[in-house]
């Protein structure tokens, strides 16, 4: 059983910062790409970044040059650090191990509003 657990979401004005930080419950962390996704209200869940087990890293165009994703194999932890925050950042954050079946976070919701 693959565990998520989410956690650093919150309210930060529009230009500030976040750092998320997801915690896997799994004996094999390094092998497998990680992610983040987020879904706003009303809309689609969608792709925030990834990073596979080689430290390769994609990102949606929204968020290139603010959001920096990261993992920490020794720790089993994913971190996405969030910076230049805009509204249309504000969704909930899930973290999302990859594979033949993905598992996924409960979320954790951030809210950028002045």
């Amino acid at each position: 059983q693959v565990q998520l657990v989410e956690s650093g979401g919150g309210l930060v004005q529009p230009g500030g910062s976040l750092r998320l930080s997801c915690t896997a419950s799994t004996i094999v962390f390094s092998v497998y790409t990680m992610g983040w996704y987020r879904q706003a209200p009303g809309k689609q869940r969608e792709l925030v970044a990834t990073i596979t087990s080689g430290m390769t890293t994609i990102y949606a165009d929204s968020v290139k040059g603010r959001f920096t994703i990261s993992r920490d194999n020794a720790k089993n932890m994913v971190y996405l650090q969030m910076n230049s925050l805009k509204s249309e950042d504000t969704a909930v954050y899930y973290c999302v191990r990859l594979g033949t079946t993905n598992y996924w976070g409960q979320g954790t919701q951030v809210t950028v509003s002045s």
